[in-house]
Order: C-alpha cells, then structure tokens, then sequence
C-alpha cells in the first residue's frame, strides 16, 4: 500500500503512518495514539478545572471568626447572615424556637437551683416565705421541659451540666419532631404547653426582690443573654409565639463543630462568596483552628472588654480578657497568617458599662490597671 501525503507539511511527514504496516501493527498504534488522546484531554480538563479553580478562589473571601468560648463568634455571624442572606435567614427563623426556650427554661431552673435551699446564714433566710417554696414547687415541671428540649435538638449534656450540640444536626432534629409518626421525640405543642402555664410563676420568681437577692449573693453568673429573655419571659412563654431576629441573635446553643456558612454579596455588580467560618473557642476546640489558617482572607477576632472580672470555664486561674490578647498576640505572630488582614473586635461595651455603674472595681481583677480611673472609656483606651 502506498501512503500520500503532502510534502509541502512538515507535521504530514511525522505523522504519517509508517510504509508496509501490517494490520497489527495498525491495531497497536491506534490504540497508542487513542491513549496519548486520552492523557492529552485529561491534562486538558486538569488543567482547566485548575483554572476555574483559581478563578473561584479569586471571588471568594475566606473569613475565619476566632475568639475564645462566649466572645460572640455565633451573633457576628448571625448578624452577617441576617443582612446578608436574609430570605435563607427567614426561612430558618422558626427553627429557634426551641433553642430560645432552652435558654428561658435553662435561666429559671439555674435560678431555682440557686435558691432552693436556703442557708441558715443567708440573712434572707427569713424572708424566704411559703410563697417563694410555692414558686419553686410550681416551676418543677420544668426540669422535665429542659430534658424535653435537649432531646428534640439531638444533644446531651455532660457531667458539668454543660450543653452542647452538633451545629449541622440540630435543625434537622426540629424538623423531625414535627412528624407526627415519630416516636420517641417529645412534642413541641406539649413543650410550649407547659412552658405558658409557667409563664406568670416564671415572672413572678425573676421579678421578686429576695430571690434577686439570694441569687446575686450565691454568685450565680447567668449567660449574657440570659436576662433579656427572663425580661421577655411573658412573650417567649405564649402560646403563640414566634422568635423575633432579636431573640434569634442572642440565644445561645454551643457547637462541638464547625460552623460554615456561604454569603452571596454584589460588589460593583462582581458576585463574591463570603465562607464564613464559626470556630470553636474553649482551649479544647482551638487546634482545630490551624487547618483553617490556609488560604484565609481575613480572620476577624471577637474579643469582649466586659470580661475583665471572669475566668475561664476550662481553667479558673486564667482570666478571661488576659487569655484574650494572648490569643490575639499569638495570632498576630503566626507566619502563616503574614497575608492575612486581621480584624479585632473588642465587643460588649454595654455590658462593661453595666458593670461599671454597678461598682465592679477594674484593678481588684486586673493589678495592671493600677491607678486609672474606673470609667468605661478608661477600660477602653487601656486595653487598644
């Protein structure tokens, strides 16, 4: 068989079968051509996912929220969701109800705790009547509701009473508690229930004068958000309520995971993805910070100026503000991180100023201070 080609092509003379192949030979080299196409087109293909790749990570801005446990990673993220993803947001308003129940019933029953049993050097003790037994008796049921509610979010608590959640899960177990063919799982309309015919006791107990009293001298320290939803305990108890985006941004439920959350937001009619990343903060969680670290944009990290008179949960000789700017000083002198803009937060003012006014002397919980004055704005310059 004689083989033509055109002369004038120098690409021709190279690929150009050889003279007197068989038809094995024909069989073998097509089918080495075939597999050097098919490499071709996989380094191709490689090659352009690789592109678009770089090209998604152009338009995205990695952000990471670090700070120790309670600093308020949860609400800044709430806060960026609700203005910035706020049809997804709506959508998932409802879903916080029990959580927001949790933390009301939660409250009440510390509270109970605190006063229950009354010292016999508690110089309340003679004012702690039979109504206030009465009280503690009619908020029994209760305990029973906090139990309820943990299990409809698909969490337990631990041996010091800590309560903690799977952040990807629990929604999706509120969801399920509303089939009315799932066994086991308490009902929601009975929860709600119980808690509206506690809601004049739940007032009355937070309102009383002695009981505020015989928990201020217990030392019993309650969440931040703790008394705003004791002073809205009348509307969270109805029968008929539904969580307002205020209630939503202070309700407290702790993560053992990651928390990840997409952003979509026009920039000059450029479509950027924010990831946004909740990471946890008590001294266990933060190794769980380092594979973060890659590629991140920004971390902005939340450190609250209120907590200058408290120490940490996981170890009660830190305080909680120094532990703080040694986190913050330690992220500043990460090499890793030299590319990446870092954003402090020195958040909860209100609650410094609340502290403040009520007489918390700054320099008996932070020798440092020494003699600056007992302001807030003195806190304020001395710690930037």
């Amino acid at each position: 068989m004689v083989f033509s080609f055109d002369a004038s092509d120098p690409l021709a003379v190279v690929t150009a079968p050889p003279p007197n192949e068989t038809s094995d030979q024909k069989a073998a080299r097509e089918e080495r051509e075939a597999e050097s196409r098919r490499i071709s087109d996989q380094i191709d293909e490689e090659l352009r996912l690789h592109k678009a790749d770089l090209k998604k990570h152009e338009q995205m801005v990695k952000i990471l929220l670090l700070g120790q446990s309670e600093s308020g990673k949860s609400t800044t993220l709430k806060n960026f969701r609700m203005q910035f993803a706020a049809e997804k947001w709506a959508q998932e308003r409802a879903s916080w109800k029990a959580v927001i129940q949790l933390n009301l019933v939660r409250s009440v029953n510390a509270i109970l705790d605190a006063v229950k049993c009354p010292n016999a050097d508690d110089e309340n003790v003679l004012s702690f009547s039979d109504r206030h037994r009465l009280l503690v008796v009619r908020l029994g049921p209760l305990r029973g509701v906090e139990e309820d509610l943990k299990r409809l979010l698909g969490a337990a608590a631990n041996a010091v009473d800590e309560f903690y959640v799977r952040s990807r899960d629990w929604r999706s177990f509120v969801q399920a508690s509303q089939d009315e063919n799932e066994k086991g799982r308490p009902d929601r309309t009975d929860i709600s229930e119980v808690i509206a015919r506690c809601s004049e006791d739940i007032k009355e107990l937070w309102e009383d004068d002695i009981i505020q009293s015989m928990v201020k001298r217990r030392g019993l320290r309650l969440e931040d958000s703790a008394t705003f939803f004791l002073n809205a305990s009348e509307r969270i108890a109805g029968r008929d309520y539904q969580p307002e985006d205020g209630d939503v941004l202070r309700a407290r439920l702790r993560t053992l995971d990651i928390q990840e959350h997409d952003l979509y937001i026009d920039e000059d009619g450029k479509m950027l993805t924010w990831k946004i990343y909740d990471v946890g903060g008590s001294r266990t969680q933060r190794q769980a910070w380092l594979p973060y670290f890659e590629q991140v944009t920004a971390i902005i990290f939340l450190a609250p100026i209120s907590c200058f008179d408290e120490r940490l949960a996981e170890d009660p000789r830190v305080n909680r503000l120094e532990d703080s700017f040694i986190l913050w000083k330690a992220i500043c002198s990460s090499k890793l991180l030299k590319s990446t803009t870092l954003i402090i937060f020195l958040n909860k003012i209100d609650l410094l100023d609340k502290k403040i006014a009520d007489g918390v002397v700054v320099r008996r919980f932070l020798p440092s201070y020494a003699d600056r004055p007992n302001e807030t704005m003195a806190v304020v310059k001395c710690t930037t």
